[in-house]
């Protein structure tokens, strides 16, 4: 991060993403350690600066060791259980409103939550909250995640830590 070069580098997740970090920038993040002994835990563990060690495995232990994501070794994380609200998720909003005959006011009554938010969330203005998003759900019976895109499928990889920018960047020419 700070540009030091070093003989030693120390891998770190910092928000999300592992970095090879000096010494001196590692107490912005976790190190990451890969732990060969075969413990039943998860592959990887992390310890913060303060000492204390936590593992990053994931799951309440239903996965097995084999490696149920498709041969991926890489460490799970916060990011990993995330949905990923859909693109044109205003509109799905307004159509189901529209198709049951509500108004944004009784659509916002309904919910106990304001119009003016209803009318951000349909103009696209703003995100929903897990909250908000959860009862929009179920009062308008839709989904507002989107699935895995076939975007995110050139992007795994079996050989993990191996594909580069330049692997999947397309040139014009």
């Amino acid at each position: 991060m700070c540009g030091a070069e070093e003989a030693s580098l120390t891998t770190t997740k910092v928000e999300g993403a592992e970095l090879e970090l000096c010494s001196s920038c590692t107490d912005f993040g976790t190190e990451v350690r890969d732990e060969s002994t075969g413990s039943g835990g998860g592959k990887y563990s992390t310890s913060s600066s303060t000492g204390k060690s936590s593992s990053s495995s994931g799951s309440s232990g239903s996965s097995s060791g084999s490696g149920s994501s498709g041969g991926s070794t890489r460490p799970r994380d916060m990011f990993d259980d995330m949905d990923e609200i859909a693109t044109d998720y205003d509109e799905r909003i307004r159509e189901a409103r529209e198709s049951r005959g509500l108004s944004q006011e009784e659509l916002a009554d309904q919910l106990n939550e304001k119009a003016s938010l209803i009318r951000k969330l349909e103009r696209g203005d703003t995100l929903p909250t897990d909250e908000v998003q959860r009862k929009l759900e179920r009062a308008l019976d839709i989904s507002l995640v989107e699935g895995q895109s076939s975007d995110d499928a050139d992007w795994e990889t079996s050989d993990a830590g191996t594909m580069t920018l330049g692997d999947v960047v397309k040139r014009k020419e």
